[in-house]
């Protein structure tokens, strides 16, 4: 059965974190439900929708900024009380309003996810995870890398408490009590944490993930190891998913899957016989969606989709049909609400433009006054800088809270700036010198009105290493502007990863002398991405890197006093070298260096770089002939006298340009990384390998 959704806005308040919209439990099934929301300003608001108009039910003072909400009571009720995490508090408040716990926490960092079950209360900070019953410490653990979501499987299903912790380094750390049971490798950094139909599925084990590269997962977590059920691939390169929940939406007796992701994009899943999902409906938004709920709360008997967004919609995708059906009685009926509902609009918009008119005024008596402190307006970045595997870019996704005007976009190293569809900003680029003020990139991007949410994709060079600098002004008055930087680290292209090939050749770097295990480890955190601030625990640390570029590999093993890097590529090698020198001598560190060359790697990653290389040059070939044989076409009136392959070309011309497109400057990189693999294995003296260079720049006058 088709699914037909319609949009309703019901209200607006302050901007909002990820999981901090819920619906309160319905009193019968399909009776309008309450909606509970946390936001910035440290309100929580409870209302329901009464004859079309949002009823407030409470809300609170404002606060510390609301990082998480959830829903709680004792196990087997219904769960209508509501929690809040604020800074390093924990605060409970009944249905109606009324506030009956207030607990602190001590913590040393923000609370960043929580999870209500009966009276065990699970917390996690950035790196620190706590667990609490009645309120009384339990349980503490120190995760290696940044906590995104905490989630417990139902303790009133299993004989057993299973926390489960989505880190950054794309791992779930499934533990028992204070330890960890066992690790789960998932494809992305998780963000996202739910129990499969809200209740773990059949076993009470099942566990969704979602990833911040936009995939989504089922686990089975076993007492002995995890068992993996199904994956749905992000084939639309989508945004990353930020939340989900169960729901049976179609009606059919089934829970669907809801999904919403931090691109605006609300999708809705069925499950076929094999358990499979399948997509059944997606509408976009324009801003990040940070919760989602079924439920109903528009009007009796119409469930819906309800979804809070960034700058703070609480928006229903419902399943109440805009145009009713109507026989002639009613006819008059419907025309009398449409005609109260105008004239309650026009009554709001007019207390709104006098309010508008008053809080100016009041802005200028304090801007004017000598003793007025900084009248500047203050809004919120919500800010996304990560890489992505597929064409081994950067996404920078950059969303404001009201309009942007425009975003100034500044680089002190050399970088590609590549076409987004999604994007329909004007961009303009201005003149550089980078030789007398370092600025190798200034581009200004002129936002259409009503744009909060800005999308660019970079390309960086690896071994040269600075700053981007992002300068967005939103459309308020007075203009003022905010800076954002992100690190273009030397060896920007790298990934984290689990599993290498240890079979490769390897070439070897060794440091060694007096330096602690902080430094070194504050080294690598220079030169790589995805590497935790914080120094892990123990003596001795291993991190797997691959190139998403060349798909070469990277292993670093440090401890205090020395550090190994292996790699199949002698220019990451050599990087790394040069990099660890530079930093080493910053702080007067002498540092002991010795070289292991496998003269087997470059020839090894001459096999690499060669088919990439022979795909961009008979990419660029069909792209050139195209033009020349749509006019052949045109001419002759058909295309029997074209031999099979230049057939095949007109045939797949819109799919070849649309490629050629999205890497317009793939050829000039696959020649910089070759005249880089030259001048490396020149440095190190690898003579004798370079008649396989020579033969490879068979292919660079072809460019």
């Amino acid at each position: 059965m088709d699914l037909n959704l319609n949009r309703a806005d019901y209200l607006q308040v302050g901007v909002t974190s990820q999981k901090t919209m819920k619906l309160l439990p319905a009193s019968r099934r399909r009776a309008t439900q309450k909606v509970v929301v946390g936001d910035h300003d440290g309100v929580v608001m409870c209302f329901g929708m009464k004859k079309g108009e949002a009823v407030t039910v409470f809300k609170t003072l404002p606060g510390q900024k609301i990082a998480r909400l959830e829903l709680g009571g004792v196990l087997n009720t219904p769960q209508e009380k509501v929690f809040v995490a604020a800074g390093s508090e924990i605060r409970g408040f009944t249905k109606r309003g009324k506030q009956f716990l207030s607990f602190e926490t001590n913590l040393t960092e923000s609370i960043k996810a929580m999870h209500i079950s009966g009276s065990d209360l699970f917390l996690s900070a950035s790196y620190i995870y706590n667990h609490y019953c009645d309120c009384k410490d339990q349980h503490y653990y120190l995760s290696g890398d940044k906590i995104n979501d905490i989630i417990c499987l139902p303790v009133e299903r299993l004989p057993r408490i299973t926390p489960v912790l989505a880190c950054q380094d794309r791992v779930l750390r499934v533990l028992q009590g204070s330890d960890v049971m066992y690790e789960i490798e998932v494809p992305g950094p998780p963000t996202v944490l739910a129990l499969h139909n809200g209740n773990g599925g059949d076993s009470g084990e099942d566990l969704m993930f979602g990833t911040s590269d936009g995939k989504l997962g089922l686990i089975q977590i076993t007492t002995s190891k995890p068992i993996h059920k199904w994956e749905i691939r992000n084939e639309k390169k989508r945004g990353g998913i930020l939340c989900v929940d169960n729901f049976d939406i179609v009606g059919d007796g089934v829970k669907d899957l809801l999904v919403g992701r931090d691109d605006g994009m609300v999708e809705v899943y069925s499950f076929d016989n094999a358990n499979e999902p399948v997509l059944r409906f997606d509408q976009a938004l324009s801003e990040s969606v940070t919760s989602i709920q079924g439920g109903c709360v528009g009007k009796d008997g119409y469930d819906e989709i309800v979804v809070s967004t960034y700058s703070g919609w609480v928006t229903g995708l419902t399943t109440e049909p805009i145009h009713k059906e109507s026989g002639p009685g009613e006819e008059l009926k419907i025309n009398q609400e449409m005609q109260n509902k105008i004239s309650s609009l026009r009554s709001e918009l007019e207390h709104l433009q006098l309010k508008v008119l008053q809080e100016r005024e009041k802005y200028q008596q304090s801007s004017q006054s000598s003793k007025a402190k900084s009248a500047v307006p203050s809004f919120s970045i919500n800010d996304k800088f990560t890489l992505n595997k597929d064409d081994a870019s950067y996404s920078l996704t950059l969303e404001v809270q009201t309009a942007i005007d425009n975003v100034l976009i500044q680089s002190d190293v050399p970088i590609d700036l590549l076409d987004v569809d999604k994007n329909s900003a004007v961009v303009s680029f201005s003149s550089c010198d980078s030789e007398s003020n370092d600025n190798f990139l200034l581009a200004t991007y002129r936002c259409q009105a009503n744009t909060t949410r800005l999308e660019l994709k970079i390309r960086s060079i690896e071994g040269q290493y600075g700053t981007l600098q992002a300068y967005v002004t939103p459309r308020i008055q007075p203009k003022t502007c905010q800076v954002r930087q992100y690190l273009i680290k030397p060896l920007s292209l790298h990934q984290r990863t689990h599993v290498i090939d240890h079979d490769r050749p390897m070439n070897t770097l060794t440091l060694t002398g007096q330096f602690s295990f902080a430094e070194v480890h504050s080294w690598v955190v220079f030169c790589l991405p995805e590497v935790p601030e914080k120094p892990p625990a123990g003596e001795c640390v291993t991190f797997y890197f691959q190139n998403t570029f060349l798909d070469t590999q990277l292993e670093s093993t440090y401890k205090k006093g020395e550090g190994i890097f292996k790699s199949d590529n002698i220019s990451t090698i050599s990087i790394l070298k040069d990099v660890l020198s530079k930093e080493a001598t910053k702080r007067k560190i002498n540092l002991n260096i010795s070289y292991e060359i496998n003269e087997v790697s470059v020839k090894h990653t001459l096999k690499l770089i060669h088919p990439k290389l022979e795909y961009q040059l008979l990419l660029a070939k069909k792209v050139q002939l195209i033009d020349a044989l749509k006019e052949l076409q045109v001419h002759e009136g058909n295309t029997n006298f074209l031999i099979p392959e230049y057939r095949c070309i007109l045939e797949e011309a819109d799919h070849l340009q649309e490629e050629y497109k999205k890497q317009p400057a793939h050829l000039e990189r696959l020649y910089e990384t070759l005249l880089c693999l030259v001048v490396r294995c020149c440095q190190s003296l690898l003579l004798g390998i370079m008649p396989y260079i020579v033969y490879s720049f068979y292919y660079i006058p072809k460019i």
